[in-house]
């Protein structure tokens, strides 16, 4: 993708280059097209933050339905909405009615504890085993107070799971003005700073994306960028060179080169001004292990 996380299409298949754990690997297929998505809205519901009227509340309620506006009738969405523990709201479907009563739901929120770490694992393992183009997208504080898991499990777990996580961290205006006026202090802005680097981790690891936005009107481009991103991708297929069942993590780095040089492509634009890209990809995968 572009700077603007928008898809760069009509790259050539020797132009990608895969390595396992820094070694060569054989493409043996690539696909790029159109495609419905399978997308799981997670939402932070949290008295901690999201108290009844307040402006956390009120940010939460608009992403969540900019979203639910940008997907199309054949997408699937299901939304989970998280405090003291995840609950399903409505499960994956092609009605939009369902979604709208789940939304109908959060009015006010029952409790001051926030388990980002286990409602992202919990949804993600749930997903694991859905075919096709599927992904998480998730509306949170970033903030975890009570989850079982820690963000070292989380995110090995996340890893494994096979489900891009887009992260949309929620309160950045709001926050640095409470913390201006000294209603928020030290301690709990490096706290924010911390949970906002760990929803980059997990985007970054899944193949996802994360954004930080300070402003209502972002909130359109970015699912716009999240929809086109799910929809319009490269699928790469490969078999790994190490075979050996031994249960470690394999890291998966995909990159675009020139065959003729061996150095990373140029990729220009019409008007032949090159483009500045990334190359969004899962991190790796877990090797099985021998059965015994």
């Amino acid at each position: 993708v572009d700077q603007q996380g928008h898809f760069i299409p009509n790259i050539p298949q020797g132009n990608f280059r895969i390595l396992e754990d820094n070694v060569p690997q054989k493409i043996t297929s690539i696909s790029s097209g159109q495609a419905p998505i399978t997308v799981c809205l997670v939402v932070e519901f949290s008295n901690l933050f999201q108290r009844f009227y307040s402006e956390p509340w009120y940010q939460t309620l608009v992403a969540a339905n900019e979203f639910l506006a940008s997907l199309k009738p054949e997408d699937y969405v299901a939304i989970v909405a998280y405090d003291l523990r995840p609950e399903i709201l409505s499960d994956f479907s092609t009605d939009r009615r369902d979604a709208m009563d789940a939304m109908s739901r959060l009015k006010m929120a029952a409790y001051s504890e926030t388990v980002l770490y286990d409602a992202l694992t919990d949804t993600a393992s749930r997903m694991s085993e859905i075919e096709g183009r599927k992904a998480i997208v998730v509306l949170t504080s970033g903030i975890d107070t009570l989850s079982k898991q820690n963000y070292g499990q989380a995110r090995n777990t996340l890893q494994n799971a096979g489900v891009p996580i887009y992260s949309v961290g929620l309160m950045q205006a709001i926050r640095d003005y409470y913390y201006s006026l000294g209603y928020m202090n030290d301690m709990q802005q490096a706290d924010f700073i911390m949970a906002d680097n760990q929803l980059r981790t997990f985007s970054q690891e899944t193949g996802g994306l994360a954004f930080f936005p300070r402003f209502y009107g972002q909130f359109r481009e970015i699912f716009q960028t999240i929809g086109q991103a799910l929809r319009t991708q490269y699928v790469l297929t490969y078999t790994p060179t190490n075979t050996t069942r031994d249960g470690k993590f394999r890291k998966i780095k995909v990159e675009l080169i020139d065959p003729a040089t061996n150095k990373p492509l140029a990729v220009k634009d019409p008007k032949g001004k090159n483009i500045k890209y990334q190359v969004v990809t899962k991190s790796g995968y877990t090797a099985p292990r021998q059965v015994e």
